[in-house]
């Protein structure tokens, strides 16, 4: 009896930190590329080229070989979006996405995008 409630107990916590690892979670932030996200903002970019608006210089500058990530002003973190179909008609928009979190390679795995409440 203790020998199986050792290996229960034993596969438990083994296989807690991948449960946990895997569930979804929401994160806030602006559609943006990874350029400017990189800057912090648009400012370079749209001074520079004439391009009025954030939904047009994220599009420009993914266009021109940036991807599509989440970049969270408040903290500064870009997240990487596994997904580069979901975000482009929100692109230079706040949105909240929920998908799961690779921490070690910085990308969410995506679920859902929608526009900001």
């Amino acid at each position: 009896m203790t020998k199986s409630l050792f290996v229960f107990l034993l596969s438990a916590v083994m296989i807690f930190p991948v449960l946990v690892h895997a569930q979804a979670k929401t994160f806030s932030g602006e559609i943006m590329d990874s350029q400017c996200a990189a800057l912090g903002d648009h400012s370079v970019m749209m001074g520079s080229s004439g391009i009025k608006t954030e939904k047009a210089c994220t599009l420009a500058c993914v266009k021109a070989g940036g991807t599509f990530v989440l970049y969270d002003a408040s903290t500064k973190t870009i997240y990487q979006l596994d997904d580069q179909k979901k975000p482009e008609p929100l692109a230079g928009e706040k949105v909240t996405v929920s998908g799961t979190y690779d921490a070690s390679t910085h990308t969410i795995h995506v679920e859902n995008i929608e526009a900001a409440k």
